[in-house]
């Protein structure tokens, strides 16, 4: 494999696309079982969630194949991820439990993208020549 770096952190990118598509289909049972305040609310986000997961996939398969676009969207992606943690672990009813299983992979993500990042560099050719 000539990336391997890159390949495993587009991999942890495709599971975490598969969990927002999982999301979603939460969302739209919630939706359909009259679990909602609002039906125009609720389409939004699944809407939302969708379109989310088509973009974390996009990444995902951008990274696979070494692009350095995809390297920087999925970093933007754990970050978001990070953010959601950080608001599970604060507020009236923190969830620490929740926060964990959401930071790992993401700082695990991080991890990979940017040793992604520095092997692309390494084994792209110096454009002055040398």
């Amino acid at each position: 494999m000539r990336f391997p770096i890159a390949r495993a952190a587009g991999t942890l990118l495709a599971i975490e696309t598969v969990g927002l598509l999982a999301l979603a289909g939460w969302q739209v049972v919630a939706l359909l079982g009259d679990d909602t305040m609002a039906a125009s609310s609720a389409i939004a986000l699944i809407v939302l969630t969708v379109i989310g997961a088509v973009a974390v996939a996009a990444f995902a398969g951008a990274v696979w194949a070494a692009r350095s676009w995809g390297r920087s969207g999925g970093i933007v992606t754990q970050l978001l991820i990070l953010a959601v943690a950080v608001g599970a672990v604060t507020g009236p009813y923190p969830q620490v439990g929740t926060a964990l299983l959401l930071a790992a992979p993401a700082l695990l993500g991080i991890g990979l993208l940017l040793a992604a990042a520095r092997s692309a560099h390494r084994e792209s050719p110096d454009p002055s020549g040398r």
